[in-house]
């Protein structure tokens, strides 16, 4: 039986090579820089191997990027208008933590914006992003409920609540409750 790839896999994987030799880095370069081994970026590169979503984060991290930059597949002219049937959806394999990337790609605006599906029982955490100093991002929680840990502090977020916080800090998300939690990240990338 042949093994099948999923499309987006592959699409993860070949962003992820073509970004990498882009910067003139190597496994090793990229490797060390983000602390994923080579052979995990090498299994990821060749689509055979889907990326947590923290894992995913300390490759963006390295790469000077955001993950809706990295989700940013398509290169087009800048169109204003993002349909929902043609927004890249991509979901962690280890939480089935769901992001849709929302905000049309190659447009020359700051913001992003990121819908997200959060499982009952679910926990990300993110190390502090320095290099992205400058960038900051709100989590507006529509319904569920929804903890978020910031150097530190505890924020419990009940539908309607909007938390803001910079990017260079640490922050974990996690879904306390018994039903998924939805809400929105938009993130300010600073200044251009």
């Amino acid at each position: 039986m042949e093994n099948e790839t999923d499309p987006l896999e592959s699409a993860i994987g070949e962003r992820l090579r073509l970004l990498r030799t882009a910067r003139d880095q190597t496994l090793d370069d990229l490797a060390s820089a983000s602390g994923v081994s080579r052979a995990m970026i090498s299994r990821i590169e060749r689509g055979e191997a889907s990326p947590t979503a923290q894992l995913l984060s300390r490759l963006c991290a390295a790469l000077d990027l955001t993950l809706s930059a990295f989700f940013a597949f398509s290169q087009g002219d800048g169109e204003p208008l993002s349909r929902r049937e043609k927004q890249t959806v991509w979901r962690d394999p280890e939480t089935g933590y769901q992001r849709r990337a929302v905000s049309p790609p190659s447009t020359a605006s700051r913001v992003e914006v990121v819908d997200v599906e959060f499982p009952a029982g679910a926990r990300i955490a993110y190390p502090p992003e320095t290099a992205k100093a400058g960038m900051t991002q709100h989590v507006w929680l529509f319904s569920g409920t929804l903890r978020m840990t910031i150097a530190g502090t505890v924020h419990d977020l009940a539908p309607g609540d909007c938390l803001y916080m910079s990017i260079t800090e640490g922050h974990v998300f996690e879904n306390p409750g018994t039903e998924p939690a939805h809400y929105a990240v938009v993130l300010d990338r600073g200044r251009n």
